[in-house]
């Protein structure tokens, strides 16, 4: 069966992804479509959001979150987030294997086996770039009804959030790793719930590391930018590492002044390892709230 332009890289914004041949895998009860390989969490839960689970055969069982455990049940592992086992995913002969950056090193080697695609979300407008990876993920299965009806869901559940909030709440979302922390961007908090990030201090640096820009933050940053609320992403805790001593950064920021500031250590696996799909964009966005 051919499926013309269902999922869209990173790097054609607004265009037509390149045709994909993909064969037909029938499950009782269910529509044809493609049998799928995923390192992408978010298209994982979103292909289970929809109904369309059946079709998953195959999943990084090391990295798994723990509120997507139920689709490690009974299907294989196929290796690790950089490390895909190339061996168990010819096994399965998947018709389609859907990738991040985080296994780009292993394309080339995928794609011999399978029709491979990018599922990073295109820049721009954050919820667009949603809407077009979970309408994507469902046509080769005519799920769209059931996408356009979960998408309406969301967005009706972020207004609702957005109103609940003050309308002066600034945030300020932070990596942890190894004892170090960094500014990150989260969509979901800045973009989709509308809450801004306060100043960076001008003595703050940015530091390069090969392609990659990382803001570096101590302690005493943070209670200058005095922001309502931190929210800390503990990469640590997410890949195995030491996680994060709470004690140590509530103490290290009133030390510095910021004793009102709240912080929440966000669930790590979730955050790290998961997000842009429909169940975990609906968790993280409770999560948030939650702790406002």
């Amino acid at each position: 069966m051919m499926t013309n332009g269902w999922l869209r890289t990173a790097v054609m914004v607004g265009a037509c992804a390149a045709p994909m041949m993909v064969q037909a895998h029938d499950v009782e009860g269910e529509a044809h479509g493609p049998a799928v390989v995923s390192f992408d969490w978010g298209a994982a839960d979103t292909l289970a959001a929809l109904g369309l689970e059946e079709h998953l055969v195959g999943v990084p069982h090391q990295a798994a979150p723990a509120y997507v455990s139920a689709l490690v049940e009974g299907r294989a592992d196929v290796g690790g987030l950089k490390s895909p086992d190339l061996e168990a995913i010819a096994g399965l002969a998947p018709e389609l294997i859907l990738i991040t950056g985080r296994q780009s090193a292993s394309q080339e080697d995928l794609e011999a086996l399978a029709e491979t695609r990018d599922v990073t979300l295109a820049e721009g407008d954050y919820f667009a770039a949603l809407s077009d990876k979970v309408q994507a993920l469902a046509a080769p299965y005519g799920a769209e009804q059931q996408a356009s009806e979960r998408l309406a869901a969301l967005e009706a559940e972020i207004e609702a959030a957005r109103a609940a909030l003050a309308d002066d709440l600034e945030a300020v979302v932070v990596t942890h790793n190894d004892g170090g922390y960094s500014l990150r961007q989260e969509l979901v908090i800045g973009e989709l719930l509308g809450i801004d990030q306060p100043g960076v201090p001008a003595s703050v640096e940015p530091v390069s590391h090969g392609s990659r820009t990382f803001t570096p933050l101590a302690p005493a940053d943070i209670a200058a930018m005095a922001p309502d609320a931190l929210f800390v992403v503990d990469r640590s805790a997410a890949i195995g590492d030491t996680p994060l001593d709470l004690a140590d950064l509530q103490a290290a920021l009133a030390e510095a002044g910021g004793e009102t500031i709240g912080v929440t250590v966000l669930t790590p696996d979730l955050w790290y390892l998961s997000g842009d799909g429909l169940q975990s964009v609906h968790a993280q966005l409770g999560e948030v709230v939650d702790s406002l």
